[in-house]
This record gives C-alpha cells, structure tokens and sequence, in this order.
C-alpha cells in the first residue's frame, strides 16, 4: 500500500460496525508516524491519537537509571503505563487522559490529552508497537489493526540528520547521536517488528 488515501479507505472499511477502533501506527524512528497520523486524522471522523512517546521516561529518571544517552530505545518507556492506557480505551471507558510528547522540549507533558467519550478512531503511533518480542508484544491484542511504515534506511538516516539539527543541534553532535542512538533503533524495528496488518510503503 502506497497512499494515505487508501489507508484510510482500509480503516473505515473495517471499523465500519465498530464503537471504537485502535490502530497501531509503527516504524522506526524517521518513517513519518506523526506524519501520517496527522494526515489521517483530517481523514476519518471521531479520530484521536496516543502518541507512545508521551510514556517516554523523563529525562531525570533517565539520568539516575544510566539511560540518558540511548533515549528513545525500548527500555526508556513506560510500556506498562502505555498497557493500561490501552486497556482503558479499549474498554470503551469516557475521557481517558493522556501524556503528550514535546519535541522541541524533549519531554512528555502528562495529562496534556484525552480519548473523549466520542472518539471512534484511536491512532496509536510509536516506533516500537510491532515488536514480535518483550513487553512491547503485550499491546498487540488491544489493537484491532497494525500498520508498519516502510522506509528505506538511508532515506531514515537523511531524515533523522534533518531532525536534529532542524531542532538545533551542530551536524557534528546530529551525527554522532543517529549513528549511536537512532540508527540501532531502526535497526531493532526492522529486524525484530513482527507481521503487520498492512505495511505503508512510504519511500
């Protein structure tokens, strides 16, 4: 599949007969999550998204468990945290509140959104939410679909240099963290993600 467009034709088809439906957004770092997330949400109605960024550690925490510099891996989120959200919207329970990543801040702003009463369509976008493996499998069965946006690694690594020194780091510091952070990343996603639904061939 190669369009937005018919991505969210896929969607509406199979929610058609559903009170809510959960759709998990993966890829790895770079592929465009937020991107197509935002694209759908002017596409289907009654849609929200959970970023799961927003279960970022903070970077404290980070510091205190020796994880600062690999920020963004598996184990720098709160899956277990993310595991309740999802119970909680898959339940069908009113208003369940949410923590929102900033980028430009670098940090996860809690309760800063919410899955209202009404919300039929739940996007839920993080690189990680296909892994076949570790607590990250845990959140398939809530998901009702799972896209895995595919792109080709060096488009990711151009991508992922825009990024950083977009949001102000020197080139010298954009490299030395996507070769030493990002790119493993990627690397993790691509091998150990699990079958999706529909892969989202977006370069």
């Amino acid at each position: 599949m190669r369009s937005i467009d018919e991505l969210a034709a896929a969607i509406l088809e199979r929610s058609r007969n559903l009170d809510r439906f959960i759709v998990a957004i993966a890829g790895p770092p770079g592929a465009g999550k937020s991107t197509t997330s935002a694209m759908l949400l002017r596409q289907l109605p009654n849609a929200a998204v959970v970023q799961a960024d927003g279960f970022h550690y903070d970077n404290g925490l980070l510091d205190t468990l020796g994880r600062r510099n690999r920020k963004g891996a598996p184990n720098t989120f709160d899956v277990r945290g993310l595991e309740l959200t999802l119970q909680r919207i898959r339940a069908g329970e009113p208003d369940v509140v949410v923590p929102v990543f900033d980028r430009d801040l670098d940090l996860s702003r809690g309760s800063a959104g919410m899955i209202a009463r009404d919300v039929k369509h739940v996007l839920v976008e993080g690189n990680y939410l296909t892994l076949g493996t570790g607590p990250w499998s845990a959140l398939r069965p809530y998901c009702d679909l799972t896209v895995f946006i595919q792109v080709a690694r060096s488009e990711l690594e151009r991508r992922l240099l825009q990024r950083w020194t977009d949001l102000g780091r020197t080139a010298e510091d954009s490299r030395h963290w996507v070769e030493t952070n990002d790119l493993p990343n990627v690397d993790l996603v691509i091998r150990e993600t699990a079958i999706a639904d529909i892969i989202l061939d977006a370069g």
